[in-house]
């Protein structure tokens, strides 16, 4: 009886966080990656060569780099609610500043702050739903809740390129998407302040006895494998086990940026497209990545296996980017480019699942931070790298390359989590 309880409740708790949260993270995805579809006509409005491009989406991640552990504890002292709507604020309004860069001098500087305004954002979520949801639902719910990735190229890809045709007040079509893309945050910060919950305890829309069930829920969770976990911010940030995870997500993240940023240019060089329909076509891969996600997510809690779910998927975007690379067909190219949209996609939300199994208390959010700002840098390098090699060999494939040995990297040191740990982390019998 209890168990169904404990689902019922459970299942409240999702409906009424994961929608809200997954459209906080659309946005954020969007306003964070639309740069890749601005450049479709931007570059050669303000002077872009590729590598500079390149430098500049990726720039973004150095000031997310750096603030972003400190705006995680910030968080958890604040709360969500504070925190999260002036993140969005913040970086809406400079989403949308975007619209008035007029150098590639300009370009760096917007997008080194919004990547300031941003940091603690994602890792702030992630620590959200660890007051939320027990370990055993995790890979259901945070692959739910990163949906919003693919979800931000099926909708976005189309939006953003058919606005690439409009004009507004005069504006050039790549200004105007960025003013209308920037604004959602803002509205939506305004929002979090007032429908934001912190934790289940202050939580008006549960009774107390639901309030009891969540808290056991996460009581039971803390205390399976309680010797494994690290509760001081000190253990956290000097643990070798939390450094390790960062790298691992370095090559994860790597791929996924990396694909991200230069995808629409990739696919409109297949042939004669226009910037709608190379939207369209962008958009497709990232459609089968979000049904793939949800069912890869729900199978890791089914089976409790957490390890090979972050692995085989990237392995797969591995062998997509490198498919890609080397064949000269259209249709494979584009295959093994899909094949990596939905790779990257699984393993990074697999990944989620295991470093908030033994974080605790303010070694979450510093730790999850760390993970996740360490693990970002390559969405510096990632872009770089392939603006830099396409530069110098006027084509994509070497970059492709690149971040497929990047992946393959990750799924090699990623065993060196060990089998015993993986062992532990199936989840406790209830």
């Amino acid at each position: 009886m209890e168990a169904l309880d404990e689902a019922r409740v459970l299942r409240k708790v999702a409906l009424r966080l994961l929608p809200f949260i997954g459209l906080l993270y659309f946005v954020a995805y969007l306003d964070r990656v639309n740069v890749g579809y601005a450049a479709l006509t931007m570059n050669a409005d303000i002077g872009l060569s590729a590598a500079a491009y390149g430098a500049g989406a990726g720039i973004f991640f150095l000031g997310y780099f750096l603030f972003e552990v400190p705006s995680n504890l910030i968080l958890e002292k604040l709360g969500a609610r504070r925190w999260i709507a002036r993140i969005m604020v913040s970086w809406g309004v400079l989403s949308a500043g975007m619209a008035f860069i007029d150098s590639p001098a300009a370009f760096y500087v917007v997008r080194f702050l919004l990547g300031v305004a941003e940091a603690g954002f994602f890792p702030g979520m992630i620590l959200y739903l660890t007051y939320w949801f027990p370990w055993g639902e995790r890979g259901r719910i945070v692959a739910s809740f990163m949906l919003a990735i693919p979800i931000s190229a099926v909708i976005g890809a189309p939006l953003s390129t058919a606005l690439l045709d409009i004009s507004v007040l005069g504006l050039a079509g790549w200004r105007t998407m960025f003013l209308l893309e920037g604004l959602p945050a803002m509205v939506l910060g305004v929002v979090v302040f007032f429908w934001m919950t912190d934790k289940p305890a202050v939580a008006r829309w549960l009774s107390d006895a639901e309030k009891a069930v969540v808290q056991r829920a996460l009581d039971r969770d803390h205390v399976a494998a309680e010797d494994g976990r690290l509760h001081s911010l000190r253990h956290a940030l000097s643990s070798p086990r939390v450094w390790k995870y960062a790298f691992v997500y370095f090559g994860a993240v790597m791929g996924s940026y990396g694909l991200g940023f230069w995808m629409p240019q990739i696919v409109k060089g297949f042939g004669e497209l226009s910037n709608q329909q190379t939207g369209l076509i962008t958009a497709g891969p990232y459609l089968v990545a979000a049904i793939a996600m949800v069912l890869w997510g729900r199978h890791a809690d089914r089976t409790g296996e957490r390890l090979w779910h972050f692995i085989l998927p990237a392995l797969l975007a591995a062998a997509g980017f490198l498919l890609a690379a080397l064949v000269t067909d259209t249709a494979w190219r584009f295959a093994g480019l899909a094949l990596g949209a939905i790779g990257v996609n699984g393993a990074c939300s697999a990944f989620w699942a295991l470093p908030t199994r033994f974080l605790r208390a303010t070694a979450a959010a510093g730790g999850i931070a760390l993970i996740n700002s360490v693990g970002n840098l390559a969405g510096y390098l990632g872009p770089f790298v392939m603006g830099f090699l396409k530069d110098r060999t006027g084509a994509y494939g070497a970059g492709l390359i690149a971040l497929s040995t990047a992946l393959v990297a990750s799924a090699l040191l990623a065993p060196a989590w060990g089998r015993r740990r993986t062992l532990a982390l199936r989840p406790d019998p209830v």
